[in-house]
């Protein structure tokens, strides 16, 4: 597997980064980092968001769900969702 070479954000998660808290930041930034490390780490989805990989991971003890795609070709890893369960999956389609 090669490794990630760029990684990108959408508007979306932009925004959804900015409303976090220096604590909240640093576990994401961790997340991100296992993300770079393994790009295959989150789960792939079916039907509608077949596109997308979610990766869970505790956010000051809370879950939380990062969408992302990953093209193997291109080495790029796309941030798109950051949130908790409730209403990801909705949010995410709305995006697309």
């Amino acid at each position: 597997m090669a490794k990630i070479t760029q990684v990108l954000q959408t508007p979306t998660f932009k925004k959804a980064v900015k409303k976090l808290h220096k604590n909240q930041k640093a576990d994401l930034d961790k997340a991100i980092r296992e993300l770079i490390e393994d790009p295959l780490l989150g789960q792939q989805k079916k039907g509608d968001l077949y596109f997308l990989r979610v990766y869970k991971f505790k956010m000051l003890k809370q879950l939380t769900l990062l969408g992302y795609t990953y093209e193997d070709g291109t080495v790029t890893l796309e941030l798109m969702a950051l949130g908790s369960h409730e209403n990801f999956y909705r949010d995410v389609k709305n995006i697309v």
